[in-house]
């Protein structure tokens, strides 16, 4: 196989399980910094051998059983460094009494818990307390989701600097407090969940709608925010936020073998070809929302972000065409889900709604002057989806011109190249002066 040809290879399947390396090898050296460091040694072993012998049978176990060969020496090394044989015992007996003979079968050997997942049980470790909320999910989208520093800053709305500054000082801490990588339990686990929901949901939302690249769907993040919201369903049933997001996961994910034409062009909702829906998955999320509406009933308390956003993509879900789509609704529950968030992006999402809606003082010039609000936002300063939506809305009001211009931006602020091409085949399709295309 050529070099170009296997490099490629790597890439892809590190992008697959540099994740789980990093969550395996955190579990059995207890330092973050350290795991993702062996990790790399892993990555580049693999660069040195594949080219040479070619591709293993099973890459990612391949590279799995190097990093955890590189975690024992490193263990070793630091047991003869200080001298501390019973630390040495303890974490060998962490890695598995078989590690020595054949590493690659020693797999998932590790202290008991409920969850059993290193992913998780990163995600809970590195989503502790003594973390601020804003460096939990940036740590956590780093070393669990191996999104790059932009796409955090994307994902997060704040300059690509502040994220990197969360992350190493987060890293800092958490070793300065030598944090236990293992799942906490009973009391302390609770403190932790929210932010790691909040994970779970944002690495969803890269997958679903990637922020940048050539690529319009990440399918490796979506299937996995779909296991992780599995799991914590399967550990916390009782929680109606995680019924929550596990309804909203899947109700979003059903709709995505329709997200693309024959030709491989992204579909806007309004025009997808609802046959090609996913019907279980869709059953699926509404089973799971009524759960978590049921939930929230019986604690006396109001829906949460997640249950609501769920509810929306429910309204989506059950109309038959996007002309039977219940917009009143949906403008209702986002003005419910503003009230917990009020933040720039669920505002204009519900200003989209509103532009639907039939209800008196709803409208496209409604929406247009809620849109118009948030142009000085400083949050949304590079969201490209803030130009998209304030273009369409003079478009439908036949300001034709300023939608073009509109729309031209939106183009140049996407990361994505689907998205880039969609915003300015729009801008082209409107009278007016011609439009450059972004660089």
């Amino acid at each position: 196989m050529l070099h170009s040809a296997v490099h490629q290879s790597i890439a892809a399947v590190w992008r697959l399980e540099s994740s789980r390396i990093v969550a395996a090898l955190a579990r059995i050296t207890r330092d973050l910094g350290v795991a993702e460091e062996l990790a790399q040694d892993a990555l580049l072993a693999a660069l040195q051998h594949w080219p040479v012998d070619g591709l293993p049978a099973n890459p990612g176990a391949w590279l799995m059983a190097t990093a955890k060969h590189r975690a024992l020496d490193h263990l070793r090394h630091q047991a003869m460094a200080a001298k501390r044989q019973g630390e040495l015992a303890a974490d060998l007996q962490a890695l598995g009494a078989d590690v020595v003979p054949d590493i690659a079968d020693a797999v998932d050997a590790a202290r008991s818990d409920d969850i059993g997942d290193d992913l998780l049980r990163l995600m809970f470790a590195a989503c502790h307390p003594l973390l601020s909320a804003d460096a939990r999910v940036a740590l956590t989208l780093k070393v669990v989701a191996g999104l790059g520093t932009p796409e955090i800053a994307r994902a997060l709305l704040v300059p690509e600097a502040t994220v990197a500054q969360r992350i190493v000082r987060a890293k800092r801490q958490l070793a300065e407090a030598r944090v236990p990588f293992e799942v906490p339990r009973g009391a302390e686990r609770a403190p932790r969940l929210a932010s790691v929901l909040e994970v779970v949901y944002l690495v969803f939302n890269e997958g679903y709608a990637a922020s940048s690249g050539d690529d319009w769907i990440r399918l490796d993040l979506v299937h996995e925010a779909l296991r992780l919201a599995r799991q914590l369903v399967a550990i916390a049933p009782g929680e109606a936020e995680v019924q929550g997001l596990q309804a909203l996961l899947e109700l979003q994910a059903s709709r995505m073998p329709a997200r693309h034409d024959a030709q491989g062009r992204p579909v806007l909702l309004d025009q997808q070809d609802r046959s090609r829906w996913d019907r279980l998955l869709q059953r699926r999320g509404l089973d799971a929302l009524a759960l978590a509406e049921a939930l929230a009933q019986a604690a006396s308390s109001e829906p949460g972000p997640y249950t609501l956003q769920a509810a929306i993509a429910a309204c989506h879900a059950r109309a038959a065409a996007a002309d039977e789509t219940d917009w009143d609704r949906i403008a209702r529950l986002y003005t419910q889900l503003a009230g917990q968030q009020p933040t720039p992006v669920v505002q204009l999402n519900r200003a989209v709604a509103l532009s639907r809606s039939s209800a008196p003082g709803a409208g496209p010039a409604a929406a247009l002057a809620v849109v118009e609000g948030l142009l000085a936002a400083t949050a949304l300063q590079r969201y490209p989806w803030l130009p998209a939506v304030h273009g369409d809305l003079l478009e439908r009001l036949g300001r034709h011109t300023e939608a073009r211009e509109a729309f031209a931006a939106a183009a140049s602020l996407a990361g994505n190249a689907d998205d880039r091409a969609l915003m300015q085949a729009r801008a082209d399709a409107l009278p007016g002066p011609a439009t450059a295309e972004p660089t």
